[in-house]
């Protein structure tokens, strides 16, 4: 397995699109019962090969990720090429970015002395998805790139 599996949560949303999946393995709904029953080790892999799948189609289309913690924001554009990342970081503990206050706090003072912003570029080695995975396992999350776009409008004017 690639990826991780799909939750059970996950699985229930994707009910359709697994249906089809067993589907294009000439996989029936009786037969599926069987293997579950009979093979749980066959019917685990079919369970990893769709998460896997799902995951592919998922990070292919991906192109911003944003990860916060109290004191620092990482801001991610991919593209087929590179990871690029524009960091800010907070240099006062009082300050939470992760709390509404502390966020309205930034927006109103990016330009004090205690917010440092940095930006870094790494060219992908092999596998694309597998880096976006790393960063989402680690706690970024897919977004449309509007914090990113207006951070890099901040950073090159």
């Amino acid at each position: 397995m690639k990826y991780t599996r799909l939750t059970k949560e996950q699985f229930e949303e994707l009910h359709q699109e697994f249906i089809n999946f067993l589907a294009t393995q000439s996989i029936t709904s009786s037969e599926w019962e069987e293997l579950k029953k009979d093979k749980p080790q066959v019917a685990e892999e079919e369970l990893d090969v769709f998460s896997d799948l799902i995951w592919e189609g998922v990070l292919d289309k991906v192109n911003y990720l944003e990860h916060f913690s109290p004191q620092q924001m990482f801001l991610f554009n991919i593209t087929q090429v590179e990871i690029r990342l524009i960091a800010v970081k907070i240099d006062n503990e009082e300050i939470d970015i992760t709390s509404r206050a502390g966020y309205q706090w930034l927006q109103k003072n990016l330009m004090d002395d205690s917010v440092n912003l940095y930006t870094s570029s790494k060219v992908l080695q092999e596998d694309r998805n597998k880096d976006i995975f790393a960063l989402i396992q680690q706690g970024a999350v897919i977004t449309k790139g509007d914090l990113f776009r207006y951070f890099d409008e901040v950073v090159n004017e």
